[in-house]
Formats: C-alpha cells, sequence, structure tokens
C-alpha cells in the first residue's frame, strides 16, 4: 500500500465512521419518532453508548488526518514519498484499531489499547517528518 493510498483509505474510514453514528439517527428523524434537532449539541447526548463512542472514533480520527496527510503530501512534494510509504499503512492499520477498540468498549485494557494504538500513529508520523528534515 502506497502513502497516498493509505491516506485515501483514511478518508475512507472517516466516512464510514460518519455513517456508522449517523445514519441510524436519520430513520428516526424520518418517521417522527426522533426530533429532527434531536443531535446532541448543548443538550445531553440521548444516543446509545455505542453510537457516541462511534462518534467519538470518527472525531478522533478527524483530529489526527491532518498531521497524516499533511506528512504524506509533504514527502510527496520533497520527492521523498518512499519515506511516508514505508510506514504509512501501519498508521491506518492503527487509526483502524483504535477505532474499533474505541468503538467495543471502555474498560482499562481497551482505553490502554487505544493508548497504545494512538502512539503508534504518532509515533510512525514523527518518523516520518523527521525524516523529511534529514
Amino acid at each position: 500500500m502506497t502513502a497516498y493510498s493509505a491516506v485515501i483509505f483514511y478518508i475512507i474510514w472517516m466516512v464510514f465512521l460518519t455513517l456508522l453514528y449517523a445514519f441510524p439517527r436519520v430513520p428516526l428523524a424520518l418517521l417522527g419518532k426522533k426530533s429532527i434537532d434531536s443531535w446532541e449539541r448543548g443538550k445531553e447526548n440521548p444516543d446509545p453508548l455505542f453510537l457516541q463512542r462511534a462518534k467519538s472514533a470518527h472525531m478522533n480520527c478527524v483530529e489526527n488526518f491532518p498531521l497524516f496527510a499533511g506528512v504524506v503530501a509533504m514527502a510527496g512534494l520533497l520527492g521523498q514519498i518512499e519515506v511516508a510509504n514505508a510506514v504509512a499503512a501501519y498508521i491506518l492499520y492503527a487509526r483502524v484499531a483504535q477505532s474499533l477498540v474505541h468503538i467495543s468498549g471502555t474498560s482499562f485494557v481497551q482505553v490502554m489499547a487505544r493508548a497504545t494504538f494512538f502512539l503508534v500513529q504518532v509515533a510512525l508520523i514523527l518518523y516520518i517528518a523527521f525524516s523529511l528534515l534529514g
């Protein structure tokens, strides 16, 4: 997998997570079973915990995506895309794993696993960034 395709798959993963937590709401609103303005902005979130965790997993992706896409773009612009190609797939895999663990629950082991997958991503993004400086 190239770094560019890993970025595209990351985007696809974020869209999937968005649909995972947003899609169940649409039929409820359209059928009048839930108010169309029942989204939790400024209110207590009435959604099941699974959907709340899916939204949080999506927001975690959104927070880190600019860093990942940025180092891949810089590697390409600097003619050093092979540096990113070497590890980009692992960043994607760690992100998907972090999301899946995030959605699955919040036990101590799950939170520690999530943190580990996050740190793997950060370390690999920094690896690319520092490699581009050298």
